[in-house]
């Protein structure tokens, strides 16, 4: 039963679910990494994330926190598509998935 529960649950989630493409940084140094000279950029987001940032996702022009802080380190400054619904006011997305995407 409790299966079923989370499965409708998460099948709600994604109903209201945008998805959002961009690369996988932290919050301490956002679109640009170069301030840390921590290469590579991967390294860096990692570190960061260690020091108490938390990661995000860089679209091109906003940086959005993401609610799971666990599975984007294995997309450290990557492109991906998360899927969740955003929260404007708090620029957090509730991540429902992240995957991989073509490109960097």
């Amino acid at each position: 039963m409790t299966k079923l529960v989370l499965l409708l649950m998460m099948i709600s989630l994604a109903a209201g679910a945008a998805t959002f493409t961009g690369v996988i940084t932290d919050t301490m140094c956002g679109k640009d990494h170069s301030m840390m000279k921590v290469a590579p950029d991967s390294k860096c987001v990692l570190e960061c994330v260690k020091a108490g940032a938390k990661y995000a996702l860089y679209d091109g022009k906003d940086v959005y926190v993401l609610s799971d802080q666990k599975a984007p380190g294995k997309f450290a400054a990557k492109k991906v598509k998360v899927t969740g619904t955003l929260d404007a006011k708090t620029k957090t997305i509730q991540v429902v998935s992240i995957v991989a995407a073509a490109g960097k």
